[in-house]
């Protein structure tokens, strides 16, 4: 499975332009903020729509400017976790993950859609989370039912925002271990957008460096740590 993006974009002040590819291991997309990361996770997505460029997931365009194609979210096939996690504050959390199964094609049942959230918070670990408001979940809990729900549409591409940035220290290490084990079982595409090289290493991933909306330099850390081509690099 791979994916593979080319984007040219004007939001606000910055002037986006990435040409971005990747297979089944992590891509971890780093750099100073204002640098674009949440941005280009919001493209590929289908949340913001690009002057130009081209996305393919999987082999299957989902955007090209030059044919005029544009899929919306729902039709792309990713699974998008955000900044402070996007839950509904008025959905129990089992409703909270049914949600991206009312759309696309399946034409699901109520029943059929909570039968596939409770499978998916079992599998996470948080079956007992089902019956709970999202005001009432830990950081940690929060964020892996926003996991789940981006998982039960089983995308071929998952995207996640500074998915530990907002937990304490002992929640972000257990889910950071949490995330890694997952993402090995899973073995499809996924970006997450970090500041903490922790995160690299923890889920093996290639890095990608984003600086003023370009792509400055990609690799492994390793690879990065013995030749950085800017001070944010080194």
């Amino acid at each position: 499975m791979s994916w593979r993006v080319a984007v040219e974009a004007q939001v606000g002040g910055l002037s986006l332009a990435v040409e971005l590819a990747g297979d089944e291991r992590p891509t971890a997309i780093v750099g100073p903020n204002g640098a674009g990361k949440t941005t280009l996770l919001r493209i590929i997505a289908g949340a913001v729509r690009p002057a130009r460029g081209h996305i393919t997931i999987g082999g299957r365009p989902v955007l090209d400017s030059a044919r005029g194609l544009d899929l919306p979210p729902e039709a792309r096939c990713v699974g998008y976790v955000p900044q402070g996690y996007g839950l509904f504050p008025h959905l129990r959390v089992i409703d909270n993950v049914a949600f991206g199964l009312s759309f696309g094609s399946r034409k699901l049942t109520r029943a059929a859609r909570r039968r596939s959230a409770a499978a998916l918070l079992e599998a996470l670990e948080c079956g007992h989370l089902a019956e709970r408001s999202p005001r009432e979940l830990s950081g940690g809990e929060a964020q892996r039912v926003a996991l789940a729900r981006a998982l039960v549409v089983e995308p071929q591409l998952l995207l996640m925002d500074e998915p530990l940035a907002a937990l304490d220290a002992p929640a972000r290490r257990a889910l950071r271990r949490f995330l890694a084990a997952h993402l090995r079982r899973r073995e499809r595409p996924s970006i997450v957008v970090t500041h903490d090289p922790r995160d690299v290493l923890a889920l093996d991933a290639i890095v990608c460096v984003l600086e003023a909306g370009r792509v400055v330099q990609q690799g492994a850390a390793a690879e990065l740590q013995r030749a950085p081509a800017s001070e944010f690099v080194a």
